[in-house]
């Protein structure tokens, strides 16, 4: 087994639970990490020598080496993997009555660069580092035999592959993929491409702070940005909204908008069109248009640290522009998935956009990512979703 050692005193943060090791916090003089090759399993030890864990590291890759194992008599193999999968079954039977969730969350689930999004008997798998694609057919198998899928499709097309020094690809690993399926949240049925369309399909980690919100649309003028398939809008509509307004800056986004409120028989209640949100937000306020809920659910404005004061400036142009077209006492659901910006920063940004218009805002309910998107509580990553709803009156 190949070894990695760490600098003096820079085993603290991975003895807190943390997985991840940088590439600077290696002793290079003992480990020669150029002879490394990508996905190659190794032991960490501490700078004297104290072995801490067992997982892959990556030479190519910021984070070089992805803790999977603290127990010596258990290093990352193919039998891990479906020992893990399994216990992270477990969690998921407990809470849900039906297979469509995500069944596996990365390191959350003690499989670092492995995501599993489940769509009744179709797996959807993504591979995001080198680790895991080395034993790609490891894991296929073992979601073959813990999930007994009909269907697996892998989706590793993600931009986050490059940093690992991987390729992007789509390819069906068994049985026959459609290009889309139906999944029904919340007594609403949509129609997901698994192929095409955004992450592996759907958004699961939303779906409590949806619910969270349809009691209140009912009879409603509803504003839905940055809206995808409609999760948020075509709910709305299906629980009584009286009129929808979806945007989204693609053309597929605003035809499956369409056809998933057609769905449901909903569609002289939803309107969608193709447009950036803020240049529709600046549109809707031109023309005088007005609505009694907004929902804010756009993509991470800050993925890197060195977004951080552009990403800043967008979250606060978007609800203020937001806030300018709601009604009084109406209903602001704003939410970021950038785990770079804290709650309070987003709780921070919405209350000084307020303050700005002149508006009070009170807060009525926050949350965060659904239960099959666990936290790991010694990794802030893992803790990326917050959603915020506030209830809106002047001053």
């Amino acid at each position: 087994m190949a070894q990695v050692y760490l600098n003096k005193g820079e085993e603290k943060r991975l003895a807190r639970g943390h997985p991840w090791i940088y590439r600077d916090e290696v002793d290079t003089g003992r480990t020669p990490l150029a002879d490394l090759a990508p996905g190659q399993v190794v032991d960490v030890f501490s700078h004297r020598g104290r072995w801490l864990g067992n997982g892959y590291a990556n030479p190519k890759s910021l984070i070089c080496v992805r803790v999977v194992s603290r127990n010596r008599e258990y290093p990352f193999c193919a039998s891990l993997i479906v020992h893990r999968l399994k216990v992270a079954l477990g969690l998921r039977e407990r809470w849900f009555d039906r297979p469509y969730y995500r069944a596996v969350f990365g390191e959350s689930d003690g499989l670092p660069g492995l995501v599993i999004d489940r769509y009744g008997d179709v797996c959807v798998i993504q591979i995001t580092t080198a680790g895991m694609e080395v034993r790609r057919e490891e894991i296929v198998g073992a979601v073959e035999k813990v999930l007994r899928p009909a269907a697996i499709l892998l989706r590793c097309d993600q931009d986050v592959r490059s940093l690992e020094g991987l390729e992007k690809f789509t390819e069906t690993a068994l049985g026959v993929v459609s290009a889309e399926i139906e999944l029904h949240e919340h007594n609403t049925g949509f129609r997901v491409p698994l192929i095409g369309g955004q992450k592996t399909g759907w958004y699961y980690d939303q779906r409590d702070n949806r619910a969270r919100l349809l009691p209140a649309v009912r009879d409603l003028r509803v504003l839905d940005l940055f809206s995808y398939l409609g999760a948020w809008g075509v709910q709305a509509a299906v629980h009584g909204a009286e009129h929808v307004l979806c945007v989204d800056s693609a053309s597929q986004a605003v035809d499956r908008i369409r056809a998933n409120a057609k769905v449901n028989r909903v569609d002289e209640r939803v309107e969608a069109v193709r447009m950036d949100a803020f240049d529709a937000l600046e549109q809707l306020r031109a023309d005088n248009r007005r609505f009694d809920v907004v929902i804010l659910d756009p993509p991470a404005f800050i993925k890197h640290k060195k977004d951080t004061r552009q990403g800043l400036d967008a979250y606060r142009r978007l609800n203020q522009e937001a806030l300018r077209v709601l009604t009084r006492d109406g209903l602001l659901m704003t939410c970021s998935c950038s785990f770079r910006l804290s709650r309070e920063a987003l709780m921070d940004t919405a209350i000084r956009a307020g303050r700005h218009l002149g508006r009070q805002l009170s807060l009525l309910y926050e949350g965060g990512q659904a239960l099959d998107h666990p936290v790991q509580p010694m990794m802030p990553e893992t803790r990326y979703l917050k959603a915020l709803m506030f209830r809106v009156l002047p001053r």
